[in-house]
Formats: C-alpha cells, structure tokens, sequence
C-alpha cells in the first residue's frame, strides 16, 4: 500500500498554477540537513538536487539563490547579478520568520514574501530537478522550466569556481 504524502503549500500553489510535479519523500538526518543528504537518501544526482539559499545585498535587499546542493554559492556573482555591491548569507534564526520555511525545508516557491530569485543555470541542463517542497523530508521533482516559472526565477551563475 501506498503511504499518503500530505500536500504542502508549494504543492498547492503548484497545482493552482497548473504545473506538473512529483513529491518524493526521503528520510531525514536532523544532523545532516546537506542537499549531498538528501541527494544520497533519494538515490539521484546531487548535482540535480538544487537547494534554496536566502541571501541579503546591501542594495536591494533579501533575494534567494538556487543553486545544486554540493555547490557553494559565490556571494561576489550573487551581489552582482541582484543589482548589490556584497551579498551575505542571513542567519538561520532569521529564515522562518522572514520566509516562512525552516533550514533544511527551505522552498523557493511560496515564501511569506515575493523575493528576486536567481536559480543557477545549469538547472537547464536537466529534465528535472529536486528543490524542497517546504518542509523537511519532502522533495519536488520538477522541470527546470516549470520551477523558474512557478518561482519566478532567473538564471544566473551563482556558484563558487572551486572544482
């Protein structure tokens, strides 16, 4: 029998816009809350498993960066394709009351409020991609096309070149 897996907000507001998903549920480590985690768990690609980062640029404020889940973001690209001088990362006790979402359970759809999303351009390389859907253990599997859609994102190279 097939476990129920409860609808989440991004979920509906999916379903409202009419794009196509999969919620895939996975098992959680509170002590290990990595996107390399979650991509293990769910026995796909980490470079496909895209993780939610809220930044904040002196400029122009808050804005949220998509980037694939072993990466790191580069604050210096994220500053200058958001219009900023630097960006910094906010801190984790700032999350849930700014989006909504708690650290490890962060979505880029539906947060408290609209911000500039940036998704890193290598999600077009995919047919799909995993970003979480708003609480820990749970997984959208998506189209790159129909994330930066639903989140209004822009694609942009936002990782750190240390390979």
């Amino acid at each position: 029998m097939k476990e129920k897996i409860n609808k989440t907000n991004v979920a509906r507001l999916l379903d409202k816009a009419g794009i196509a998903y999969r919620l895939v549920p996975y098992e959680v480590d509170e002590n290990d809350l990595s996107a390399t985690h979650v991509a293990e768990q769910l026995g796909e690609n980490v470079e496909q498993v895209f993780k939610t980062l809220v930044l904040h640029g002196d400029k122009n404020g808050y804005l949220v960066c998509v980037i694939p889940g072993a990466d790191e973001v580069d604050l210096k690209k994220a500053a200058k394709v958001s219009g900023n001088k630097k960006c910094e990362m906010i801190p984790v006790k700032e999350l849930l009351p700014l989006t909504g979402y708690i650290r490890g359970g962060c979505s880029p759809i539906g947060m408290k409020k609209r911000f500039l999303t940036y998704i890193h351009q290598t999600a077009a390389a995919f047919d799909f991609i995993f970003v979480s859907a708003g609480q820990r253990g749970l997984q959208i599997q998506i189209a790159p096309g129909d994330l930066i859609q639903a989140a209004n994102a822009i694609p942009a190279d936002l990782v750190a070149d240390i390979r």
